[in-house]
């Protein structure tokens, strides 16, 4: 295994001095090596993916420093448009360094969200022209490998990308971290959500542990396949519930979202609230972190969830803490015609033995399209 503070000063040699991008599980060691050791202006957990690779060219354009964007392998798709049409060769030639972390590796057991992403990977980085390399798995071949992808970039002034398979940084435990010790578990939270909907209402998770939480809870109290549980494409949790408000006027429909996934596509507030869809309910549990990949802070404690809500457009938008402020948050929410939202402040972690869906997605499609045509 690669020590983090091994690949961490390795990168410095190279004049690496500014971090930022999207956590990812198989990264999460290095990224809470980066948020322990680097300041904050020169380390920006970005938005999404693509945010990170145009926040490294602007670093790059003011002082000549190549930056590194990390991201799970499912962000390529987010960094796609800055990579072929900012930093490309044939437009401004600007070098950046992507960390991928490499979910659904062919041959390695892991979530179904993950196993095309996890075949296109390699061929992605070809298609876009991207040179990389797999990181090994010691830290003197990880020192020549970085040195041969740092010859190429500099040589190229192009990106650049290093593959990191599951497991290969060593344990290091977040040392810096936040949490807000007042707010509910969000285990709780989902479950005081999921106890005051009605038979006929409509709920569809955000990825993540979110997801997990309601397909245990469904599943224990036996009844399961009326959620949509969105196991990938984060950030659009919002909008694939948008889709079904706007198709189904009758039935009031529950997006249970994450911070870290709404800020992700925080564009997607604008066309909730310009809809004016009555029957669309949004629920944030803000903990302020990622924290399905290793708690890495959001911006979730920096900013108004909903006074973004309200100058988008929705109708209400109301913040809860207490249990006694969700139980009236969640009223108000169902009384009142949507758009309309609920940030729910939660705390951070959740069960160690938390479970995972047992159901393949295209299962809990035909389920949950069964429970919509009732």
């Amino acid at each position: 295994m690669i020590d983090c503070k091994f690949f961490y000063d390795t990168l410095v040699s190279h004049a690496v001095d500014f971090f930022t991008g999207v956590p990812d599980s198989l990264l999460k060691n290095f990224c809470a090596y980066v948020t322990d050791h680097v300041p904050p202006e020169n380390h920006i957990i970005a938005a999404n993916e693509g945010g990170g690779v145009a926040l490294a060219c602007g670093h790059y354009l003011a002082t000549g420093s190549i930056g590194l964007v990390y991201m799970q392998n499912s962000g390529q798709g987010n960094a796609v448009n800055p990579l072929v049409s900012l930093a490309d060769a044939d437009v401004y030639s600007i070098p950046v360094l992507l960390l991928i972390g490499w979910r659904g590796e062919p041959g390695k057991k892991d979530e179904p969200q993950h196993v095309k992403q996890g075949k296109i990977t390699l061929s992605l980085l070809d298609t876009l022209n991207i040179p990389y390399k797999i990181l090994p798995d010691t830290n003197k071949e990880t020192s020549q490998c970085v040195k041969e992808i740092f010859s190429i970039m500099t040589q190229n002034s192009t990106p650049a990308a290093l593959v990191a398979k599951k497991g290969i940084f060593a344990n290091y435990q977040l040392q810096h971290d936040q949490d807000l010790s007042e707010g509910l578990v969000r285990e709780e939270a989902i479950k005081m959500v999921i106890d005051r909907l009605g038979p006929s209402d409509i709920v569809v998770s955000t990825t993540g542990k979110i997801s997990r939480e309601v397909y245990e809870y469904r599943n224990l109290a036996g009844d399961k396949g009326k959620d949509f549980l969105t196991v990938g494409s984060m950030g659009h949790c919002s909008q694939i519930a948008l889709g079904i408000s706007l198709a189904k006027p009758q039935r009031q429909v529950f997006c249970l979202d994450g911070d870290g996934a709404a800020i992700m596509h925080m564009g997607s507030l604008a066309i909730s609230g310009a809809q004016k869809a009555k029957n669309y309910k949004h629920i944030i549990f803000n903990n302020g972190a990622h924290d399905s990949v290793g708690g890495q802070p959001t911006a979730g404690f920096s900013i108004s969830m909903t006074d973004i809500a309200k100058a988008c457009g929705y109708r209400m938008a109301e913040q809860a803490v207490t249990k006694d402020e969700v139980n009236d948050g969640i009223k108000l929410l169902k009384s009142m015609e949507g758009p309309a939202l609920l940030e729910i402040r939660v705390r951070k972690g959740a069960r160690v033995n938390l479970g995972r869906p047992t159901t393949f997605p295209k299962c809990n499609k035909i389920s949950f399209m069964e429970f919509l045509a009732d």
